[in-house]
């Protein structure tokens, strides 16, 4: 069969159901019958796969050595090229595909989002259908295009869309300083934040200095991604508006400009993307919006300044009550008596991998390397990442309290929630 496009024998796709992490879209897809999960990445034109283990199984044959290229230190990152694959999801099937292998831990999604992800996907399944993207249900569809009705309601906002390299472009209003740009954003459902944007003095794209702080901002294709963080006065996209949201400035170093589409200013990401539902319509360059109830929210940062990673497993030693049941010889009683046993169980590690050393917590003398073994009082292994991370994006103001493991030995640090623009000193009370 021909390469590169997907098969589907009715004329809409059942509703894939996807998991929302950390703002990013976690799909189910089978590669060569292995059933594998995916981020649903607009930002990459091609299927890349992550050296896991399950990924053995796939079957990957035809391989050669390809470079890939990306935000992030380094520029670019070695992969292996394999062809000859087939992908489905849902009632959709491509045959003959090519797809990347990445041999490097450190570029994996798993240990930042604390759920197994085996790649990143993108534009191979917008190419060939009409995507419709509900971040409200945690859903996708897809629809054959020439059975596929506009979407005329009022409710619905239509957008043209840029089409290049295989990627989404889309223009957009910015307010930073005294005046508003136009800028052209790469449309990233890959991305966690709200909005990066490229310094360009000349055009008064660069963060207000009052309101300003460096850090890390993520991962790349290509290594880690530093920068600085502040907020924009307005974000602008068709009639919709967004007052005092976040915004990321990279530095040079992690951005190579002769890799990027000259015309692009930034990246809209998940913190403003999942507040509307879609239609993707990649053949039409258009694309459908409307706002949902995630709309109003407001913009938050991670006021701990620790950035934590699922890092292996840890062996647990729980205690768990055995009921002991007697019977009294000489009458009918019973009691039950609870019995104290032990179990070892598996439990996933959290290590603290970035700190912001202008926070409370560095201040208190929490490090990288530091490993965590409680939250609040309750066991670390308790939470999910993402209910930590949830926690770490509180107010300003409120006590957190850590349980840590640092070489072998158990230390607990307490510091308050600080405001990221603020640089407070620590509190110690």
């Amino acid at each position: 069969m021909a390469q590169d496009r997907y098969y589907m024998q009715e004329s809409n796709s059942k509703k894939i159901n996807f998991e929302l992490i950390n703002n990013l879209i976690i799909i189910p897809m089978k590669v060569n019958n292995v059933l594998l999960s995916f981020v649903l990445d607009t930002g990459v034109s091609k299927p890349i796969l992550f050296n896991i283990a399950e990924t053995d199984s796939v079957g990957l044959k035809n391989t050669k050595t390809f470079f890939l290229y990306g935000l992030g230190g380094d520029g670019k990152l070695e992969a292996l090229k394999s062809s000859g694959n087939s992908f489905k999801i849902g009632d959709a099937t491509l045959y003959n595909k090519d797809l990347y292998v990445v041999y490097d831990d450190d570029i994996s999604f798993t240990p930042r989002l604390g759920v197994l992800v085996h790649g990143i996907i993108g534009y191979d399944i917008f190419k060939d259908f009409i995507v419709e993207l509900n971040y409200s249900s945690r859903y996708i569809r897809l629809h054959k295009p020439n059975e596929f009705k506009r979407k005329t309601s009022r409710k619905w906002t239509q957008l043209p869309l840029d089409i290049y390299n295989k990627k989404p472009y889309l223009k957009a209003k910015v307010t930073l300083h005294n005046d508003t740009k136009i800028i052209k954003l790469l449309m990233d459902t890959g991305s966690s934040d709200a909005l990066w944007l490229f310094e360009d003095v000349n055009r008064g794209i660069y963060p207000n200095e009052e309101l300003v702080f460096d850090d890390y901002l993520g991962k790349g294709l290509s290594g880690s991604v530093y920068g600085q963080r502040s907020r924009v006065k307005a974000f602008e996209i068709g009639n919709f508006k967004f007052e005092n949201a976040n915004v990321a400035f990279p530095d040079s170093s992690s951005v190579d400009v002769t890799k990027i589409y000259k015309e692009r200013n930034g990246s809209v990401g998940g913190e403003i993307l999942k507040r509307f539902n879609y239609f993707f319509d990649y053949g039409n360059s258009v694309l459908y919006l409307k706002k949902n109830g995630s709309f109003k929210n407001s913009f938050t940062y991670n006021n701990s300044g620790i950035v934590l990673e699922h890092n292996g497993i840890m062996f647990v030693r729980e205690e768990i009550n055995v009921p002991i049941i007697n019977k009294n010889k000489n009458s009918s009683a019973v009691s039950i008596n609870q019995v104290v046993n032990y179990m070892t169980s598996v439990r996933p590690a959290y290590e603290i991998v970035e700190i912001r050393e202008t926070s409370n917590a560095y201040a208190e003398g929490l490090r990288k390397g530091d490993v965590l073994i409680g939250v609040n009082n309750k066991k670390a292994y308790e939470f999910k990442l993402s209910e930590i991370n949830e926690l770490f994006h509180g107010k300003t103001g409120k006590t957190i309290r850590l349980k840590i493991e640092r070489q072998g030995v158990e230390m607990v640090f307490k510091f308050k929630l600080d405001d990221a623009f603020k640089k407070n000193k620590p509190s110690t009370d």
